[in-house]
């Protein structure tokens, strides 16, 4: 059986990114991947998408854009209705933080690195 779907917001192909080591190391620990970025580029041999996934199919939003990136994604990402908003360090913020506890959508100030290195994914 497939893990839960993490959705990395701001995945990038520059190997220097915090969102391409988490993309590398949610792969590494058996998690399923949904790498969502603005430019086509690949994560080693995962293709980055540029089409936002389906309603239904993300379990994990991790954010690796900031505040005033996220505001054009705030509608998308409700519309997921996914387990939980993990905000990584520089991406916190409180407006999209409501959305998602008026939606029922558990929201984390964390690392997704730490998470993932810790076993506290």
């Amino acid at each position: 059986m497939k893990s839960p779907v993490t959705l990395v917001v701001g995945a990038s192909p520059n190997p220097e990114r915090y969102s391409f080591l988490a993309t590398e190391l949610l792969e590494e620990k058996g998690h399923s991947v949904y790498p969502f970025g603005i430019k086509n580029g690949f994560i080693n041999s995962t293709p980055i998408l540029t089409i936002w996934p389906e309603q239904g199919s993300i379990d994990t939003v991790t954010l690796y854009v900031g505040p005033a990136a996220q505001v054009e994604y705030f509608d998308a990402i409700i519309h997921l209705a996914p387990r939980r908003i993990i905000f990584n360090p520089g991406t916190e913020n409180p407006v999209l933080v409501a959305l998602a506890a008026k939606n029922g959508i558990e929201t984390l100030e964390a690392c997704t690195l730490v998470l993932l290195k810790t076993g506290q994914y």
